[in-house]
């Protein structure tokens, strides 16, 4: 039986690892790595198996080398420290985070609604869908 990683089923892991894909063309894990400030280039190994948490303090930089949304990020790495209650704390404080891509779809629903605050219809929840592929 292969021995399980502590935060190997954390969000932050396909996260992560869709990124870092992503950006494969422009910069290897090494780089991220070090544009992150971590000392070992092998870190974002760890991080990315779910061997390690993401150390909370490395998030902005870390947000930067990936070019993400670092609430995001941010949100996704205090899940991984629940056990501590951070995830449960972070959760009343903030409630829904709201990352700078979905302001904009957000003014752009307010924009095209006249700013009727809309309600989602069942035809409008299906046309949301559809534009991902859902």
């Amino acid at each position: 039986m292969p021995i399980r990683k502590p935060y190997e089923d954390t969000r932050l892991i396909p996260y992560l690892e869709k990124r870092v894909l992503e950006l494969r063309s422009t910069k290897n894990q090494a780089r991220i790595a070090s544009e992150a400030g971590f000392t070992s280039p092998n870190m974002m190994s760890l991080i990315k198996s779910g061997s390690t948490r993401l150390p909370l303090d490395r998030v902005p930089a870390l947000a930067r080398a990936l070019d993400v949304d670092p609430a995001r990020l941010l949100q996704l790495a205090v899940e991984q420290w629940a056990g501590s209650g951070a995830a449960r704390a972070f959760d009343a404080i903030f409630e829904t985070i709201v990352t700078k891509n979905e302001v904009g779809w957000l003014e752009e629903i307010r924009d095209a609604s006249g700013n009727n605050d809309p309600v989602i219809t069942t035809r409008a929840r299906s046309a949301i869908r559809a534009i991902f592929g859902k």
